[in-house]
């Protein structure tokens, strides 16, 4: 049995039936691949088309507003679990987050060099796929090493902090790396929370909402701190 008021579950409760299991994982990726899509649909349009670059840098407001909704919007999903269980509720504010964070993302890889956005979606896309495949075929639970990501992620913050007040080509080429590196194994930790099985903790095939917005913030992290990775480099 799993735990259904929570999205983490002990992987001794894992699911009894294969079918529910590939069913969550299908829903998840279904969910996942249209975040995606419409994330590079936008930052297509902002990297692609001057016109639509030129119109929001002259509408502050609009880039405030997306801000404000993305973060109101993902604590709403995370921190409330009636509210990303509760259909179409849950469909409808991912829907909005998604727009949000696609219309950010946008925004800042309009201020790139379109070789180097380019060229880290190919990255982005050539990692987050060998991670996944990785993640599925490894014995290795990595889903203990959840606690200590945490303070991993800690320290990679107050890095970022010494970067911004300190810049340095060097300085940030190593926060994008050591960010990347963070998030890849992220990735591959909520890959597994997903899969359940033997690993030692697992998602509630209910949380679908809960492990797409996981997967989908692991990878676009992947993708900005190459893009500051390459950006760095090519200074």
């Amino acid at each position: 049995m799993y735990d259904s008021e929570s999205p983490l579950i002990d992987g001794q409760f894992s699911f009894d039936e294969i079918s529910i299991r590939h069913g969550f994982i299908r829903k998840v990726y279904a969910i996942l691949s249209v975040q995606l899509l419409v994330t590079l649909g936008f930052i297509a349009l902002f990297v692609f088309v001057d016109d639509i670059r030129l119109y929001v840098e002259d509408q502050p407001w609009m880039l405030i507003v997306a801000m404000i909704l993305t973060f109101v919007l993902l604590i709403a999903l995370v921190c409330f679990e009636s509210l990303r269980r509760q259909t179409p509720t849950n469909f409808i504010l991912l829907g909005l987050f998604t727009l949000c964070e696609s219309f950010l993302l946008g925004v800042i890889s309009s201020q790139y060099d379109t070789k180097i956005v380019l060229v880290a979606i190919t990255v982005t896309a050539i990692v987050a796929v060998s991670l996944t495949i990785f993640a599925f075929q490894t014995k290795i639970d990595f889903t203990i090493y959840s606690g200590l990501m945490f303070v991993v992620l800690i320290c990679l913050i107050v890095f970022g902090i010494i970067a911004i007040i300190f810049p340095n080509d060097i300085l940030t080429a190593v926060y994008g790396s050591l960010g990347a590196l963070v998030f890849s194994a992220y990735l591959v930790i909520d890959t597994q929370m997903m899969i359940g099985g033997k690993h030692r903790y697992s998602l509630s095939p209910e949380e679908y909402i809960f492990a797409a917005i996981n997967l989908y913030l692991d990878i676009i992290n992947i993708f900005l701190y190459i893009l500051t990775i390459l950006s760095a480099l090519d200074r």
